[in-house]
């Protein structure tokens, strides 16, 4: 038996185990042998630290043997990782083997189903899921977690590896949060009740006097302040629940919602409810994105597979699948300007 092997075997067979004996601390090659091979970038445990090392002296025990076997070039091809950053295992989740999505909670229609993002349905839901199974994550390995929209978009730590929850992205955010690049382009909308001032309005300017209102830290709420422009203050809401019952309450003529919830709440959740128009999409498109901690190291991994799926169509099939009844709206117009079309179309068009 070649000098040393018995002693080797000993120690495989003690690390293999899950124990490091007294005498392992004498066996200095194992930090130069890995030192500066690239394929092995991070050691998860203990024990793949164990094997590698029954590995690295069995290694050397047998240098004197002559060159290396294909078993030997297997077994490193084993315990090496995949130096590529977006491998699941590579990735820096907050628990490891789960991805952990934050969203609000009640969790809106159409975006998710019967208050539910656990289930899959909704776009929103469907949207999630998908970026995992792209990050190699199973729905089993999806974990999700309760994060208000204020919370989202504001500074400091998140309990989540990405959130989605509608969230539009803007200049301002950015310099909060990260952003995926968007999965979805939407418009803002105006929605009220039959017989309200502003029914049958076609004009942004007929709109001025109304009392609106949106939820807090929209860009349902900005699009009031900066394209209506109305002369009477704005009311804010914490959610949508709270402010389409003021709708419903006459407290307001008017709630401004992203296009796809104003045609849900009109539909399925006020007694009456009327779409009044939706607004002219501007130079830039309005896009929500998954939210990601300011920094993230997830960002470029998540980032990458959202362009994938938008390039390679995947995100227009889960958008016909749950966003198929959102065909459109009338356009409200600015002064001076003269409906062409009359209807502006939703993606799907």
């Amino acid at each position: 038996m070649p000098e040393g092997v018995g002693e080797v075997g000993r120690f495989s067979t003690d690390v293999l185990r899950g124990q490091l004996p007294a005498y392992a601390s004498n066996i200095r090659p194992f930090s130069s042998f890995f030192h500066g091979y690239r394929g092995v970038t991070r050691l998860r445990s203990t024990k793949s630290l164990a094997v590698v090392a029954v590995f690295g002296l069995l290694g050397l025990a047998g240098c004197g043997g002559g060159g290396s076997t294909d078993a030997d070039a297997a077994a490193e091809a084993e315990v090496a990782v995949s130096d590529d950053p977006c491998t699941k295992a590579n990735l820096p989740v907050m628990e490891a083997g789960f991805l952990t999505i934050g969203t609000d909670s009640p969790a809106y229609e159409p975006w998710f189903k019967n208050d539910d993002p656990v289930n899959g349905q909704g776009f929103e839901s469907a949207v999630a899921y998908t970026v995992a199974d792209r990050l190699g994550f199973n729905s089993d390995e999806v974990k999700w977690v309760v994060a208000s929209f204020n919370s989202l978009i504001t500074p400091g730590e998140k309990p989540f590896d990405f959130a989605i929850n509608q969230v539009s992205i803007t200049d301002e955010r950015k310099d909060a949060v990260d952003f995926s690049p968007g999965y979805y382009d939407v418009n803002q909308a105006l929605i009220t009740i039959a017989g309200s001032p502003i029914e049958g309005a076609t004009t942004i300017a007929e709109l001025q006097g109304a009392k609106l209102g949106a939820a807090v830290g929209t860009t349902s709420y900005d699009t009031i302040v900066e394209v209506i422009a109305p002369t009477t203050e704005p009311a804010v809401f914490d959610n949508n629940d709270v402010a389409k019952q003021a709708l419903a309450n006459g407290q307001i003529d008017g709630l401004v919602v992203d296009l796809p919830t104003a045609f849900y709440i009109t539909a399925a959740e006020l007694d009456d409810g009327v779409i009044v128009g939706q607004f002219p999409t501007e130079q830039v498109t309005e896009q929500f994105g998954l939210v990601l901690d300011k920094g993230s190291d997830l960002t470029k991994c998540v980032s990458a597979v959202v362009e994938d799926l938008r390039a390679d169509g995947t995100l227009d099939g889960v958008q016909q699948q749950w966003l198929a009844d959102v065909a459109g709206a009338p356009v409200l117009l600015r002064e001076g300007e003269e409906a062409e079309t009359g209807l502006l179309l939703d993606l799907e068009e």
